[in-house]
């Protein structure tokens, strides 16, 4: 086994153990919740970003995420707070739109507004960074994701989570109709419901897929890639994401995994 591998192995271990195809028919149901009961949809996305973070760092470094540093690119109104919080891990959310942050009537002792495109922290200052479902809502992705690198400790996680756009959730509440542009889509849903999309195509939602995200993380100099999978696929499905094409319609959301690099001080 080389040693790229062998390292993904390490990495991936833990969670791979967690990735059965139960928990992916669980979040399947409760992802159906997204826009009647936000509060069910984001408290089982949170459980389970707390647990493959903590698979990840565990794999990574073998140690526990207390009382290490970690920053949530996108954090949003802050529904995934509190299970941070248990695992005793010093979470940060950053999150741009004030509205946003307030949107759950939610209070996050330590949220900080701030853009994922210059993140408010120094280089080398954070043991974990990690942003979820976030990317497809830039219009600069992989500036963000070099911003994460640049304030992760070298030897620090980076994790990557995003939909990709011709996956069957890729038009967010657009869906299907984003199959035949993401213009399109906007305009049918602003028609049907008579109120424009949350996620408006080229201004909050953009098309960005898994060839896309690969590309850049075997690319950066600021980050070795350790493990690429599908997020909600059973660990019998990860396979997906080394087919090209296939992957861009049947991975449904793409994870890169990274360990940072020493970043030079500015």
């Amino acid at each position: 086994m080389s040693y790229f591998r062998r390292r993904r192995s390490e990495v991936t271990r833990l969670f791979a153990k967690r990735a059965t195809l139960r928990r992916s028919v669980s979040l399947l149901n409760d992802f159906g919740h997204e826009q009647s009961a936000p509060d069910i949809f984001y408290g089982a996305l949170a459980r389970d970003s707390v647990e493959l973070i903590g698979d990840l760092y565990r794999g990574l470094t073998g140690d526990e995420l207390r009382s290490r540093i970690v920053v949530d690119v996108g954090g949003g109104p802050g529904y995934f707070a509190q299970v941070f919080q248990d695992s005793e891990a010093r979470y940060i959310p950053v999150e741009p739109d004030p509205s946003e942050m307030h949107a759950a009537g939610l209070a996050v002792h330590g949220s900080v507004r701030g853009s994922g495109m210059a993140l408010p922290f120094r280089d080398n200052s954070v043991d974990i960074c990690f942003s979820s479902n976030v990317a497809e809502h830039v219009r600069e992705p992989w500036t963000m994701a070099e911003e994460m690198l640049r304030v992760t400790k070298p030897g620090g996680l980076m994790v990557l989570s995003y939909t990709l756009w011709f996956s069957p959730f890729g038009g967010h509440e657009t869906r299907p109709w984003h199959y035949f542009g993401g213009r399109y889509a906007a305009e049918r849903y602003r028609r049907t419901h008579g109120r424009q999309p949350k996620n408006l195509f080229g201004e909050s939602l953009f098309d960005i897929g898994a060839s896309d995200g690969l590309r850049w993380a075997r690319s950066t100099s600021s980050g070795t890639l350790l493990a690429a999978f599908p997020r909600y696929h059973p660990r019998w499905a990860w396979w997906i994401i080394h087919v090209p094409v296939v992957r861009e319609f049947l991975a449904s959301n793409l994870v890169v995994v990274l360990e940072a690099h020493a970043t030079l001080e500015r």
